[in-house]
C-alpha cells in the first residue's frame, strides 16, 4: 500500500478509536449505570426508561440513515455531514456532565441525541471504506480499524477508572467532589474531548472525492434524496445479496445493541458489579474484544466475512445463552470474555461483507441501508428488555431477549447468503 494510502488508512481507522469512547464509557458502563443508580427512582424503572430511550434513538438513526446517505452520495457532503454529527455528538455528550440526581428527561435527552449523533457520524465513516482501500482488503482494514477502536475504549476507561472513578477518598482529579457524583459525571467530559481530539486525524489527511456540482436547494436536495432511495429499493433485485445481509442484520445486531445498552446494569444489578468492578469488567472486554478484531483482521480476507460472522454469532448465541443460567461471578466473566472476543470480529466482518458487495457510486446510500438496518428495529432488542425486566422485575428475564434476536438473524444470514460480487441477479 503507498505511503499516502496508509495514511489515509491510519486517519480514517482513527475515527474508530475516537468513538470507541461513547459506546465503552456511556452507553455500556459508566452512564447507564449512573443514570439508572443515580438519577433514577429505581434501578428497575431506570433499566425500563434507558431501554426506551435507547429504542426511541434507534428509530430516529433508522428513518434518517437513508435519505442522508443518499444526499451524501448525490451532493458530495459525506464528510460535511460526518463533521457534523460528530460535533454535535461531542457537545451533547460532554452536557451529560450536568443531570444529577431526579434529572431524568434531561439525561435522556442528552444521551438520546448523543447516541443519534454519534451512530451517523460512525456511518458516514463507515462509507468512507469503500474510497480508501481496495476491496480485497477491507477486511483487514475493517478488523484493525475495530481492534484500534476497541483500543481507544480501553485506554480512556482506564484513564477514566484511575483518575475520576478510583480517585482519592473524598476527591478524584481536578478535585471533583464524589459526594456530588462530580467523578463519575466528569467522565462524560472526558469522552467529549476524546472524541473531538482523536477526530481530527481523518478531518485533516482522509479527503472526499470530488463532489458533483449542484446548485439546486435543500428542498431539491431532500427530493433527489428520497428519489435515489426509491431506485434503489426497484433495484434490490440485483443486489440479493445486500438484500438479506440487512434484513438478517435487522435481528442479530439488535442482541449487540442491547449487550451494549444493559451489559453495565446486568453486571451491577445480578452480580453487585461496583463502579470499580465496572471499570475493571470494561477494560477486561475491551481488550478481548480488540483481541478478536485482531486475529481475526489477519484471516477474514481468506476465510471470508460471511463465514466471520457465522463463527462470530454462534460464539455469541452461546455465550449470552450460559450468560442466562450461571450463578456466580466467574461464571459471568468467562461468558462476558468470550462475548467480547466475538463482538469485534461480528462487527467488523458485517462492514467488510457490505463494502464488498456495494458499488462504489452507491457507498453513502448503501451505508445509510447499513445504519438503518442496524437500527430499524434496534428499537426492539433495548425496548424488549427493559420492559421484560419491568414486567418479571428480573434482569434474567431481560437477558433472554439478546440471544433471541441473534438467532433469528443467524439462521436468516446461513440461508439466505453468500459471498458474491456486488450485483448479482435472481434471475
Amino acid at each position: 500500500m503507498p505511503e499516502s494510502s496508509r495514511k489515509r488508512v491510519i486517519s480514517w481507522a482513527f475515527f474508530d478509536f475516537a468513538n470507541s469512547a461513547f459506546g465503552t464509557l456511556v452507553l455500556t458502563f459508566v452512564f447507564n449505570t449512573y443514570f439508572t443508580t443515580s438519577i433514577a427512582p429505581d434501578k428497575n424503572v431506570g433499566t425500563m426508561l434507558w431501554g426506551n430511550t435507547v429504542a426511541i434513538a434507534s428509530i430516529l438513526i433508522a428513518v434518517l440513515s437513508p435519505p442522508l446517505g443518499a444526499a451524501a452520495d448525490a451532493f458530495g457532503w459525506k464528510k460535511r455531514f460526518l463533521v457534523t454529527m460528530a460535533a454535535a455528538a461531542c457537545l451533547l455528550t460532554g452536557a451529560l456532565y450536568f443531570p444529577q440526581s431526579g434529572d431524568i428527561w434531561m439525561a435522556l435527552l442528552l444521551f438520546g441525541g448523543a447516541l443519534v449523533a454519534t451512530e451517523l457520524s460512525i456511518m458516514f465513516n463507515n462509507a468512507f471504506l469503500t474510497e480508501i482501500a481496495p476491496k480485497e482488503e477491507h477486511g483487514k482494514v475493517s478488523g484493525q480499524a475495530f481492534a484500534l477502536g476497541y483500543l481507544g475504549g480501553l485506554v480512556c476507561l482506564f484513564i477514566a477508572m484511575a483518575g475520576f472513578v478510583n480517585g482519592a477518598e473524598n476527591e478524584a482529579w481536578f478535585g471533583l467532589n464524589k459526594d456530588t457524583a462530580q467523578h463519575v459525571r466528569a467522565t462524560n467530559v472526558l469522552v467529549a474531548i476524546w472524541f473531538a481530539v482523536f477526530s481530527l486525524p481523518l478531518l485533516l489527511w482522509v479527503k472526499e472525492a470530488k463532489p458533483p456540482q449542484h446548485s439546486e436547494g435543500i428542498v431539491s436536495v431532500a427530493r433527489q434524496s428520497f428519489r435515489r432511495i426509491g431506485e434503489t429499493f426497484r433495484h434490490m433485485r440485483e443486489y440479493r445479496q445486500l438484500f438479506w445481509m440487512l434484513i438478517a442484520r435487522l435481528f442479530y445486531n439488535d442482541g449487540l445493541v442491547a449487550i451494549f445498552s444493559f451489559g453495565g446494569i446486568y453486571a451491577t444489578v445480578v452480580f453487585g458489579f461496583s463502579f470499580h468492578d465496572l471499570m475493571i469488567f470494561g477494560i477486561a472486554l475491551n481488550v478481548c474484544s480488540g483481541l478478536g478484531s485482531l486475529v481475526f483482521s489477519f484471516v477474514e480476507d481468506r476465510i471470508g466475512s460471511r463465514i466471520t460472522i457465522v463463527i462470530s454469532l454462534v460464539a455469541l448465541v452461546a455465550a449470552t445463552v450460559a450468560a442466562l443460567f450461571v450463578v456466580s461471578k466467574e461464571g459471568f466473566w468467562a461468558c462476558a470474555i468470550v462475548i467480547g472476543l466475538f463482538i469485534g470480529p461480528n462487527q467488523s466482518a458485517s462492514r467488510a461483507y457490505l463494502s464488498r458487495l456495494t458499488p462504489v457510486e452507491k457507498a453513502n446510500e448503501f451505508f445509510g441501508f447499513f445504519a438503518f438496518s442496524g437500527k430499524a428495529t434496534a428499537f426492539l432488542g433495548p425496548l424488549l428488555y427493559g420492559q421484560m425486566v419491568g414486567i418479571f422485575e428480573s434482569q434474567r428475564a431481560g437477558m433472554a431477549v439478546i440471544p433471541a434476536l441473534m438467532v433469528i438473524g443467524m439462521v436468516i444470514f446461513i440461508v439466505k447468503t453468500r459471498e458474491k460480487p456486488a450485483m448479482e441477479s435472481v434471475e
